[in-house]
């Protein structure tokens, strides 16, 4: 294992980050005060519980998650779609760094990033709501489990774009609106019975089922299979990302 290649691939990832300090990490927090000001207020005080839950708290595990998919996938798919677009892809490729390599170095600086724009914004909804957290091991857990994924699932979408319009479809037309369809502002159990089963093929519901479960023991499905998915989807990611390097695809073109 080339440690000094992981290092290197890692460091001028989290260095980009830093240099765009207010897109990175400002505009998660501004965006979660803003999400707290109109849900927490307006629809707050007219719903002022959620399965014993106030409001204001029930959304937070849903407004992190938000920001998590999105940022993950923003921060893997750019990471590796610029040094493809400039041509720097190659003179990587051509150095002895193994796929392996590459790729910890690029999804371990994405879900890095996540990671802490995820305790920001946990930070900033203590602001708004007194916070409480039932199992601070599992939500750890599931925190680190999904930056993880969905930086894999980004770098997989940066490898596939050929074009920036192409880096934001998915994110814009299909993650966004399963994120906010899976339960982020409201509990999959308060539709009609038939929109629940339909609810049930949205893997982001088990995401933010699990994640709502660690805060307040609260979940639309069983806390085994959120994890099972998250896993499994974390399985997958790994499965396509090698593919794609043995077979070299849109990297040896």
């Amino acid at each position: 294992m080339n440690s000094y290649a992981i290092r290197v691939i890692y460091k001028y990832e989290m260095l980009r980050a830093w240099e765009t300090l207010a897109q990175s990490f400002a505009s998660p927090v501004i965006s979660t005060a803003l999400y707290f000001v109109v849900f927490g207020s307006a629809i707050g005080s007219r719903i002022q519980h959620i399965e014993g839950v106030p409001y204001g708290l029930f959304i937070v595990p849903g407004l992190m998650m938000l920001a998590l998919l999105t940022q993950s996938i923003a921060n893997a798919s750019f990471g590796i779609f610029f040094p493809r677009f400039t041509g720097t892809i190659y003179e990587l490729l051509s150095a002895p760094v193994s796929f392996v390599e590459i790729l910890i170095g690029y999804v371990g600086a994405a879900a890095s990033k996540s990671f802490i724009i995820g305790l920001i914004i946990l930070a900033t909804a203590g602001f708004f709501v007194p916070l409480q957290i039932a199992h601070p091991v599992w939500m750890l857990t599931f925190l680190l489990l999904t930056c993880i994924s969905f930086s894999l699932f980004g770098f997989i979408i940066g490898l596939w774009a050929t074009n920036f319009e192409k880096l934001q479809l998915i994110p814009m037309l299909v993650i966004t609106p399963l994120v906010f369809l899976g339960g982020s502002f409201y509990s999959v159990n308060m539709l009609p019975p038939a929109w629940q089963t339909v609810s049930l093929f949205n893997p982001v519901v088990y995401l933010i089922s699990g994640f709502r479960w660690s805060f307040f023991e609260v979940a639309d499905v069983d806390v085994g299979l959120s994890l099972a998915m998250v896993l499994g989807f974390l399985g997958l990611c790994l499965a396509v990302v090698w593919w794609m390097f043995r077979t070299g695809y849109r990297l040896k073109q």
